[in-house]
């Protein structure tokens, strides 16, 4: 196996059969190593095979951008859940979850925490994933010392959730992608500037925006959000507002869609970072 990108000494991208690439982790694999070498093979413990190209380039970029050991965590919790909930994931789950519990654990330093405005639901319908994702909790306690909010039990029981489904109806399909193309044109119309297709912040939108026109199609709904943080948001970011305003009134013209102040906030959030250049 040849090493394609060197992130640690314990962790990196390698090229393996037909040209695929491995993320691969072990004590010492890289140490002192450079792109174009081989790796020894015995010191690999982990591997992650993506199942695209583009997979593979996302997982790479995530972890030029958070520790490893972020990764490996995830890693501890999904087999975990393998197990404890008898079933298999899709690999994009390694991705979507790692980048969800590197940016809770960020904000949890940071003093910060979202409020998961359908964690009665989740708990109700979905209470064995919800179950594995407080075991989830623990465990990232455990290694990192910090204690996580219930709130990201209710967000990492979702990804189990989602990671177990093979994929929607085609018309579903259709509907969805119209959507989330029409939100990010009314962003890219609304601040004149083209979005880069290529980030994490634009990736994190997009599925973002999937999982909100899922939720419109099957008529549910993030209720209001705490008005303070509501109107903390607003004052923060008053262009990401004025945007978002723009989303709701078309949801509402074309949809009938109301869009909640719990749905609003995560849309100022996540569109205040995929407008930022910082």
């Amino acid at each position: 196996m040849k090493i394609k990108k060197v992130f640690n000494n314990n962790v990196a991208l390698v090229e393996g059969p037909n040209r695929s690439e491995i993320i691969v982790i072990g004590k010492g694999l890289a140490y002192q190593k450079i792109p174009g070498e081989n790796i020894d093979p015995s010191r690999i413990e982990k591997t992650f095979v993506m199942e695209t190209k583009e997979l593979s380039e996302r997982l790479s970029t995530l972890l030029s951008e958070i520790p490893t050991k972020h990764l490996e965590l995830t890693d501890q919790i999904i087999r975990y859940a393998i197990k404890d909930l008898n079933t298999s994931f899709s690999n994009n789950i390694y991705l979507a979850l790692t980048d969800h519990i590197s940016y809770a654990i960020t904000r949890a330093t940071q003093g910060l925490s979202l409020k998961n405005a359908l964690l009665w639901e989740i708990q109700k319908f979905y209470p064995k994933e919800y179950h594995t994702a407080m075991h989830a909790l623990h465990l990232i306690e455990k290694e990192t010392g910090i204690k996580l909010p219930v709130d990201e039990a209710g967000f990492i029981a979702m990804h189990f959730v989602n990671g177990q489904q093979d994929g929607q109806e085609m018309e579903q399909t259709l509907m969805v992608t119209q959507m989330v193309q029409e939100i990010l044109n009314i962003v890219t119309l609304h601040y004149g500037i083209e979005l880069d297709e290529e980030s994490l912040n634009y990736s994190r939108f997009v599925t973002h925006l999937k999982y909100f026109s899922y939720r419109t199609m099957r008529h549910e709904s993030i209720p209001s959000e705490d008005d303070e943080l509501y109107e903390q948001v607003i004052t923060k970011y008053p262009e990401a507002f004025a945007c978002s305003e723009k989303v709701s009134a078309y949801l509402q013209d074309k949809y009938q869609v109301e869009t909640t102040k719990g749905e609003m906030v995560y849309f100022m959030l996540h569109i205040r970072r995929v407008t930022s250049r910082n």
